[in-house]
C-alpha cells in the first residue's frame, strides 16, 4: 500500500464511518475498483481509531459527563441515580451482542463475509429495512405522536439498538446503518437515533481497533511505511469523520435517510452488475 492509497482509504473512511452506507464495503469496493490490493479487516479496524477519536472529540462533553456520573454513582453505592449515570451503563449493555456475536463469528467476519456478494446484499437489504423504519416513522408521526429524544432512551431501546448493532459485523450492512435503523423503528428521532448510534459505537470500535492493532503489531512495525500509512489513514479518518458527524446531525433535523436509502440500493445493484460480468472478483 502506498501512502497515497493510505490517505485515500482514511478518507472513505472517514466519511462513509458515520453516514449510513457502510464504510467497511467501501474500504472493500473502492480497493477493488482502483484495482488496488484489500486492505483487510484488521487495516479496516484499525483506521477505525480515527473514526473513534472524531467521535471523542465531537461528543466530549457528553462523554466527560456520562463517565462523571457513571464513577459518582458507584462511589455513592447507587450506580443508576442519575439520567446519566443510567445512559452510560444503557451504552454498555448494548455493546455486549456485538462483542458475543463478534467473538463467536470471528473466522467468518474475517474471511467469507468479506466476500463482494455479502456486501452487496447487505447494502439492499439494509436500503429495504430502512426504508420500513422511515415508513414507521411517518406513520407514528401522522397520528400526532411525538418522537423520542435521548432523555426518553430507556434499557428497552439501549438493549434492542445494541443487538441491532450486531448486524453491522456484516460488511456492508453499516454501524450507523443498523443502529440508526433500530433507533427509527422504536420511533427515535432522526438526530437522537444518530446521535445514540455514535456514543453507542464507542466501547466497540475501541475493542475491536485495540485488539486488530496488538494482533497485527508485529506486521505493523515490520517496516516504517506499515506505521506511516496506518497513522496517516487514521488521521485523516479523525479529520474527515468529524466532519461527517457535524454533516449527518444537521442534516438529520430536517431530512428523511432517504438519499441514504437510493445511494445504497444503487451502490448495491451496480455492485451486482460488476460481479455478474466479472468486471469485479467476489
Amino acid at each position: 500500500m502506498t501512502l497515497f492509497e493510505a490517505i485515500m482509504l482514511g478518507i472513505v473512511q472517514g466519511l462513509t464511518e458515520f453516514l449510513p452506507i457502510s464504510s467497511t464495503a467501501h474500504l472493500k469496493i473502492v480497493p477493488a475498483l482502483l484495482g488496488w490490493s484489500d486492505p483487510g479487516a484488521a487495516f479496516t479496524a484499525i483506521i477505525q481509531i480515527g473514526t473513534l477519536a472524531a467521535v471523542l472529540m465531537y461528543f466530549w462533553r457528553d462523554i466527560i459527563t456520562i463517565v462523571s456520573a457513571v464513577m459518582k454513582g458507584i462511589l455513592k453505592g447507587k450506580p443508576l441515580e442519575s439520567n446519566e449515570a443510567r445512559m452510560g451503563w444503557m451504552i454498555a449493555a448494548g455493546t455486549i451482542p456485538i462483542v458475543v456475536f463478534g467473538l463467536l463469528f470471528k473466522d467468518q467476519i474475517e474471511t467469507t463475509l468479506r466476500s463482494l456478494y455479502w456486501i452487496s446484499g447487505a447494502l439492499i437489504g439494509l436500503a429495504l429495512l430502512l426504508s420500513l423504519a422511515e415508513w414507521n416513522i411517518k406513520k407514528h408521526l401522522s397520528g400526532g405522536r411525538p418522537l423520542k429524544t435521548m432523555e426518553q432512551i430507556g434499557w428497552k431501546e439501549a438493549l434492542l439498538i445494541g443487538l441491532a448493532q450486531s448486524i453491522a459485523l456484516i460488511p456492508g450492512s453499516s454501524r450507523s446503518g443498523v443502529t440508526i435503523t433500530g433507533g427509527l423503528f422504536l420511533n427515535l428521532s432522526r438526530e437522537t437515533a444518530a446521535r445514540f448510534s455514535f456514543l453507542l459505537s464507542l466501547p466497540a470500535v475501541f475493542a475491536a481497533g485495540i485488539f486488530q492493532l496488538y494482533k497485527t503489531w508485529d506486521i505493523i512495525t515490520a517496516s516504517p511505511g506499515n506505521i506511516m500509512n496506518l497513522a496517516a489513514a487514521t488521521f485523516t479518518s479523525a479529520v474527515v469523520g468529524y466532519l461527517s458527524i457535524a454533516f449527518l446531525l444537521s442534516y438529520l433535523k430536517k431530512h428523511t435517510t432517504t438519499i441514504f436509502i437510493i445511494y445504497r440500493l444503487l451502490a448495491g445493484i451496480l455492485l451486482l452488475l460488476l460481479l455478474s460480468t466479472g468486471t469485479l472478483l467476489p
